[in-house]
């Protein structure tokens, strides 16, 4: 995504293995079962799933004290999460991103070289599995080419950006700007 200042990307926490490079914090919070359990317990968690081998969630806090700054955050989540998210916060705009094909899916999995052959597999069956839920989704891209996926992602923020539902009072915000 190009700089853009008023856009942040949530860090998911996860019960899985560091992959070679990532940093805690950074990447993801890389946490052992025993502590995600009790996150999920307390009501830390925006949402949560088990998906493919391991858990995945999102900070609530985290995402909640951006938006209260005015930020807009991009969660990056499966579609177990993304319903969660959704059943809870009718606000929030859901993206669901698809890939050309099915083919091309499993190449770009294998091609990543940081799953067994076993959780491909399993990767696969699920994101096959999850192109059933992309009319709970309010936008759809394909994921074909990466620059035009993320223009596409860019067009969809800037539109939502100028909903009127999102400007409380539009007719104080035009007379302060007349004013000034």
């Amino acid at each position: 995504m190009k700089k853009n200042d008023d856009i942040v990307f949530s860090t998911s926490v996860t019960t899985r293995t560091p992959r070679p490079g990532e940093v805690d914090g950074e990447n993801y919070f890389f946490v052992d079962i025993e502590k995600f359990e009790d996150m999920a317990k307390n009501g830390e968690l925006l949402e949560y799933a088990f998906v493919h081998t391991n858990y995945y969630g999102t900070p609530k806090d985290f995402v909640f004290n951006e938006i209260e700054k005015g930020e807009i955050v991009l969660v990056e989540i499966d579609v177990q999460g993304a319903l969660q998210i959704k059943k809870n916060y009718k606000d929030a705009i859901f993206i669901f991103l698809i890939p050309p094909t099915i083919d091309e899916l499993k190449q770009r999995l294998t091609n990543r070289g940081t799953e067994t052959e076993e959780e491909i597999n399993v990767r696969f069956a699920n994101a096959f599995k999850e192109l059933d839920f992309v009319g709970e989704y309010d936008y759809f891209i394909i994921n074909d080419k990466v620059e035009q996926a993320v223009h596409n992602i860019e067009t969809i923020i800037e539109a939502e950006k100028l909903r009127v539902k999102r400007h409380n009072d539009i007719k104080r915000e035009i007379l302060e700007r007349r004013n000034n």
